[in-house]
C-alpha cells in the first residue's frame, strides 16, 4: 500500500489546541495503546511507571532549546524584520541559516540592525538556499561573546500557533528538565511531559535512561508539499548517541526489555545508526531520515509521543510506528475526550 499526504488529514477543533501547558509537567494526560489488541486506556501522565519494569530503557532526547527568535530593523527603511535562527555554518565567519519574515523585503546586501542600541549587525550574503537566508553577523569578539550577544537579545522561540510573545515561564517550561547540549530551535515535546518527581519515581522502579540527542531544526517541522510521501525530503538535522547511551539501550533490547522511545526526534535517532545485528552503533553526525508507513523498528518497542497535527510529518512518524487506522482511532477518540493537541498537549504511549 502506498502512502499519501491526504491519508493523514483529519478534523481538529482550534479549542484542543492549548495555548499553555498543564499546570504541572505529570499533569498532562496519557492515553495507552495497545498495538496487539487495539485497546485504548486513559491515563495521566503520572500513571507512566505502571507500565515499566526494572531494566526497561527509557531513551530521551537531551536538545536543548536556545533563544533562536530575534528582531531587527532593515537598514535605510527601519523596517521590523523578524529572523529565524536556524543553524550555525561556520563559528569563524559567524555565519547562519536563517529564516526571514517578512522574506519578499530581504535582498543580498542588505544590512539588519539588532538590539535598541544596534549590538549587532547582520549582512545578508545569499537567499537562494532551501532554509530562506544565510547571514553574516559582524561582530568584534570571541564566539562565546558573540553567543552572548545572541542569547541577550534572542527570545525562546515559541511555535506560532501560540500568537504570543514568551514570559519568563515560556522559557522553562518549552525546555525538557534534562535539556543539556544547546542547539535546537524547538522542544522535544514529548519529553515536555517529565518532571523531576515522575523521573525519580521511575527511577526508583529501576528504569533506565538513555540520552540521545538530535537538535530539533526545520527538517522536524517543515511543512510537507507534495503527496507522494516517498519524495518528501528532510532536512538534516544533528544527532549525537553516545557510547553510554548505546550500550544501555542494547542491553536492554538484548535482554528482552522495553526500549521506550520519547518522541519521533528519539525514533528518527535511533533508526540512523542501527548495525546489522539490529543493534545501535556509536554515532556523531547528521540524520535527514524521514519515517512513514509501511516502516519496521529495529530498536524500539514502546513510544512515547505527543497528539500532533494533521498532515505533520510528526503524524506521520508516529504512524509507522503505531499503523495508520490504529492512530486515526486514538485521534477520534481523543478529541471525543477533549485531550489537547500540539506543542503544549497531552501525551500517548503506544505499546
Amino acid at each position: 500500500m502506498k502512502y499519501k499526504l491526504s491519508m493523514f488529514n483529519f478534523d481538529l477543533p482550534q479549542n484542543r489546541i492549548p495555548k499553555k501547558p498543564a499546570e504541572n509537567r505529570e499533569d498532562a494526560k496519557l492515553m495507552v495503546i495497545h498495538k496487539d489488541s487495539g485497546k485504548i486506556e486513559h491515563k495521566k501522565m503520572s500513571n507512566l511507571g505502571d507500565y515499566f519494569n526494572e531494566e526497561d530503557v527509557i531513551v530521551v532526547n537531551n536538545t536543548k532549546v536556545f533563544p533562536a527568535r530575534l528582531y531587527a530593523k532593515k537598514e535605510k527603511t527601519g523596517a521590523q524584520i523578524e529572523v529565524f535562527l536556524l543553524r550555525e555554518l561556520n563559528t569563524k565567519n559567524r555565519l547562519w541559516d536563517v529564516l526571514v519574515d517578512p522574506a519578499r523585503k530581504i535582498r543580498i546586501g542588505n544590512k539588519l540592525f539588532f538590539g535598541e542600541n544596534e549590538e549587532l549587525v547582520a549582512e545578508v550574503i545569499d537567499n537562494t538556499t532551501s532554509r530562506g537566508r544565510s547571514l553574516r553577523f559582524l561582530f568584534d569578539g570571541t564566539h562565546e561573546e558573540f553567543r552572548a550577544v545572541l542569547t541577550t537579545l534572542g527570545e525562546t522561540p515559541l511555535p506560532k500557533h501560540l500568537d504570543r510573545r514568551p514570559t519568563a515561564e515560556d522559557t522553562e517550561r518549552f525546555q525538557t528538565i534534562y535539556a543539556k547540549h544547546e542547539g535546537a530551535v524547538a522542544a522535544p515535546t514529548a519529553g515536555l511531559h517529565f518532571s523531576k518527581i515522575l523521573m525519580k519515581q521511575l527511577e526508583l522502579k529501576g528504569v533506565e535512561f538513555a540520552e540521545t540527542t538530535l537538535h530539533v531544526g526545520l527538517g522536524t517541522f517543515n511543512q510537507i508539499m507534495v503527496e507522494d510521501l516517498s519524495k518528501h525530503k528532510m532536512e538534516s538535522e544533528e544527532i549525537i548517541i553516545s557510547e553510554e547511551a548505546a550500550n544501555k539501550i542494547n542491553t536492554g533490547k538484548n535482554g528482552g526489555r522495553r526500549i521506550c522511545s520519547v518522541g519521533t526526534t528519539v525514533l528518527r535517532t535511533l533508526e540512523s545508526s542501527v548495525s546489522t545485528k539490529n543493534e545501535v552503533i556509536p554515532y556523531a553526525g547528521w540524520t535527514n531520515i524521514f519515517l512513514f508507513p509501511p516502516h519496521t523498528f529495529r530498536i524500539a518497542n514502546c513510544m512515547l509521543t505527543n497528539f500532533h497535527l494533521s498532515k505533520s510529518s510528526l503524524m506521520m512518524q508516529v504512524a509507522s510506528f503505531s499503523g495508520l487506522d490504529l492512530l486515526k482511532k486514538a485521534y477520534k477518540e481523543a478529541i471525543k475526550n477533549k485531550y489537547n493537541f500540539h506543542t503544549f498537549g497531552d501525551a500517548m504511549l503506544i505499546l
